[in-house]
């Protein structure tokens, strides 16, 4: 018995191999090639290559772009979506005349055609990267600040590809620090990071009062962010004392008000009068008390 399933397990295998063996001539298959990357500017054009060795008339060709969902790019011979009015074929390869951010992500390339073996089956990728120019970054500037506090100012582009770096200007001269530090430039008064786009005051002063603006700037291009004004005043000691003596006059007038009139004992008639009224009131209610009383007993 135990032979017997031995010889039924590798005809299993012999069967296996053949099929294997009759789909490799019916459809030869050769591995991916090495993945191109191809890096475009934004709204400029782009080819997307597809390393075939020659084109033949019974070859078939397909473009898709990969991703969480596949989709066609050119299928049975037309460019397929917005890639109709943008994009147009050059044998194998794809010229795309208005690349857009949209467009970034894998292609795939895949030929079939006819070979001695059978149908032969290639394939390609190709990476595509879209740069990106900054847009007017957003920035964060206080109105008016007081000396001696920390104070931070903000600038942040969301659209750069690649990330893009960020610069200081005030009152349109731009602000330098230290270039020992790298990207953390610092001098007496603030420290400016150029990655995260923040300019941080430890001790704002008076004499950092101006018009700050900042500009975002990556190998595509750069842009830059209305002047806003920042107004910085000393804390104002004397005005403050001032003010808490009147606050104390005031108080003390109040009471010394309140005193008087106890002395001469504005409460206490009132409150002699509000006793004389209610014991009016208690002797009309009684009166009338008495005669429903007697008009009852009648």
């Amino acid at each position: 018995m135990a032979r017997r399933s031995r010889h039924r397990l590798l005809l299993l295998l012999l069967r296996y191999l053949v099929v294997a063996l009759g789909y490799h001539k019916a459809y030869g298959f050769s591995a991916p090639k090495d993945q191109q990357v191809v890096t475009a500017i934004e709204y400029q054009e782009v080819i997307l290559a597809c390393k075939y060795p020659k084109k033949t008339i019974s070859s078939r060709l397909e473009w898709k772009k990969l991703g969480r969902s596949v989709s066609f790019v050119y299928y049975q011979q037309a460019l397929q979506g917005d890639f109709k009015e943008r994009a147009e074929m050059i044998d194998f390869s794809i010229r795309i005349k208005n690349v857009t951010r949209n467009d970034a992500g894998k292609y795939r390339c895949e030929v079939s055609a006819p070979s001695e073996q059978g149908q032969n089956l290639e394939e390609d990728t190709v990476t595509l990267e879209v740069l990106v120019a900054p847009a007017v970054p957003s920035c964060e500037v206080p109105h008016s600040a007081l000396s001696g506090t920390v104070v931070e100012l903000r600038c942040q582009d969301k659209e750069g590809n690649p990330a893009p770096e960020y610069t200081w200007f005030k009152d349109g001269i731009r602000l330098v620090g230290n270039s020992k530090v790298g990207s953390q430039s610092t001098n007496s008064s603030y420290s400016m990071n150029t990655k995260s786009g923040t300019l941080q005051f430890n001790t704002v002063s008076k004499m950092d009062s101006g018009e700050y603006s900042c500009e975002a700037r990556n190998s595509v291009g750069h842009r830059k962010c209305p002047g806003k004004r920042m107004q910085v005043d000393d804390l104002n000691i004397s005005g403050i004392i001032a003010a808490v003596v009147v606050v104390a006059l005031v108080i003390s007038v109040c009471g010394l008000g309140v005193c008087y009139a106890q002395r001469k004992g504005y409460f206490s008639k009132e409150t002699s009068f509000q006793k004389s009224s209610s014991a009016s009131k208690a002797t009309a209610m009684s009166e009338n008390d008495f005669k429903h009383t007697k008009s009852f007993i009648i």
